[in-house]
């Protein structure tokens, strides 16, 4: 593929992918009790949606990096499949969030009844995107294949991530700031990330910069 379509391609499915997930979040406070399962059956929808879209942006990033320094390859793995495996983590969670929902006889809140996510979107997705972000970070500054502030933003977004891992030890309640489940560790840095993601995929989409990779291969 056309390394400027390959670039189109990347950032439209960030896009897409962080819009579609931050329709999903406001969903999740609608009500103050169980919500009922269309609740939670539309949202995990266009979550799945959004995920599902979204590895299509981290594996295009992996690419974009190897054609632009083939010796940045390896912090290329490293950005792309921590994504990747994020992403995966996420598809868990929802599969075990909407399993639940439809097995239970009455409305059930999926955010505290089902314990097996509390860390998966909590602790175990906080280090999976604090690793993404920082190898994000060093891939850009190594290539130039981004706007600098796309590397400053992912190294500060590591280190707030950093600082929400130790909220496994606070809990379980969705409505306390920091705790396993809670709206700060979950939802506040999902929303952040995906606010990010639409950043960095309308400025992929939209701007192709000459990195040293194009240009050794243009002018050879």
């Amino acid at each position: 593929m056309d390394t400027d379509l390959l670039r189109r391609v990347t950032g439209t499915a960030a896009i897409i992918g962080a819009a579609l997930t931050l329709i999903e979040i406001p969903l999740y406070f609608i009500y103050d009790g169980p919500p009922p399962d269309w609740n939670v059956l539309v949202r995990s929808l266009f979550g799945l949606a959004g995920i599902t879209t979204l590895i299509v942006f981290f594996t295009g990033f992996g690419y974009l990096v190897k054609r632009a320094l083939p010796e940045a390859d390896w912090i290329a793995g490293i950005a792309a499949n921590a994504g990747l495996i994020w992403l995966t983590v996420a598809l868990v969670s929802t599969g075990l969030e909407v399993g639940a929902v439809i097995q239970a006889p009455d409305p059930i809140d999926p955010t505290i009844t089902v314990s097996g996510t509390y860390i998966l979107y909590g602790t175990i997705s906080r280090f999976l995107e604090a690793l993404m972000f920082c190898a994000f970070g060093f891939a850009v500054r190594r290539t130039g294949l981004l706007p600098r502030w796309t590397a400053t933003t992912a190294f500060a977004l590591s280190l707030i991530n950093l600082a929400f891992v130790p909220s496994m030890f606070f809990g379980n309640t969705p409505a306390n700031f920091y705790a396993a489940n809670g709206w700060g560790t979950t939802a506040t840095l999902g929303g952040f990330t995906m606010i990010w993601l639409l950043a960095v995929g309308t400025t992929t989409a939209r701007h192709p910069r000459k990195v040293p990779g194009r240009i050794s291969a243009e002018s050879a």
